[in-house]
């Protein structure tokens, strides 16, 4: 434990954890001043709440603004604080300032972090939603398939749900928190699943569509779906490893910090990226393509109207005048591919 962490311990429990207030402000709408016996109204209310302390009121030069500060008597960020948050908004403030017609209004610390968290649940679903939906539309496009991109959401999603247990299992269960250096926490930071979601999906997608162009290259040439995975892995593996092990030592640096909430994003970045990059990718994504086959490529007739995007863009032959060393000519049999049964259409 660093000396920053003891001593704001020790200053917590020698003198308390400071003034932390929840902040109401009133304003009058139409223009006339606050009535005192609203505000007096309020100051019992919060009276009879353990968890509030010292208030105080300050008052606009018109009288149309109030702002009544309640000290609250716990941690900011605990559960304590959070009920008696949800005590003010939904009990006192209605029983004492109801029969007004205030605007009213709740700020502190308590109340902004509160705020931000239902705002990001409220936005989570759709968040989620763009992002997978758009994953799958645009790899369907790109690989003439609705079980490739449906498999790679899957895949991706394990890499994710595997980096929040680890986060749950190491940072708020403990385990393994003291070997590694953590600090050991309530809760884990509230915009980090939503902001682990969005980097690790796109890490993770950029490898399996880089495995999988190549994998979808040799299909097309050959129509061999066990070949075409074998040439796929062995041509991206060195790759894809390479490139994990340099970001797990970016994301790695992070955890090395002092700071709870950089320790638990460098070591969900850095955890989600090992799991990817071998479980995931070297292992489940080749197996159930074996076991998949020519099912794979199960694209249904009614969706070719669809655009054909490329993964990468095709260049023409060259040509090369006849003579010139090292030349190869277009009429090569190198150049051409194989005739490939369609197989795109299997169960139409």
């Amino acid at each position: 434990m660093t000396g920053n962490v003891r001593g704001g311990r020790s200053v917590s429990e020698k003198f308390g954890t400071g003034l932390i207030t929840n902040d109401i402000v009133v304003v009058s709408e139409n223009g006339s001043a606050i009535d005192d016996s609203a505000l007096r109204s309020l100051i019992d209310q919060l009276g009879t709440d353990p968890l509030y302390g010292d208030t105080e009121i300050v008052l606009s030069e018109d009288g149309t603004v109030a702002m009544v500060s309640a000290v609250i008597k716990t941690d900011p960020s605990s559960a304590a604080a959070i009920d008696g948050l949800t005590r003010l908004r939904s009990e006192h403030i209605p029983a004492a300032l109801g029969s007004y017609g205030y605007a009213v209004y709740v700020g502190g610390d308590t109340a902004s972090t509160q705020d931000e968290i239902d705002l990001m649940l409220d936005y989570l679903p759709w968040v989620f939603g763009f992002v997978l939906g758009a994953s799958f539309l645009l790899l369907m496009m790109v690989f003439r398939s609705i079980v490739v991109p449906a498999k790679a959401i899957l895949m991706n999603m394990l890499s994710v749900a595997a980096a929040y247990g680890l986060l749950v299992l190491v940072f708020q269960e403990g385990l393994g928190a003291t070997l590694f250096g953590f600090h050991q926490t309530p809760v884990i930071e509230f915009w980090l699943p939503l902001f682990l979601f969005s980097i690790l999906f796109g890490l993770s997608m950029d490898y399996h569509v880089f495995m999988l162009s190549r994998i979808k290259e040799r299909y097309d040439e050959t129509g061999e779906n066990t070949a075409a995975v074998v040439f796929g892995l062995r041509n991206t593996a060195g790759i894809i490893t390479g490139a994990a092990l340099i970001m797990v030592a970016v994301f790695g640096g992070f955890a090395l910090g002092d700071l709870s909430m950089f320790q638990q994003l460098g070591f969900g970045l850095a955890a989600a990226i090992i799991i990817d990059a071998t479980l995931v990718r070297s292992i489940l994504v080749p197996a159930s393509m074996e076991l998949l086959g020519d099912r794979n490529w199960y694209f249904p007739g009614w969706l070719e109207w669809l655009p054909r995007l490329e993964a990468e863009g095709k260049s023409d032959p060259v040509e090369t005048a006849p003579g010139v060393p090292g030349a190869v000519s277009t009429d090569s049999p190198a150049l051409h591919r194989r005739p490939v049964p369609n197989t795109q259409n299997l169960g139409d």
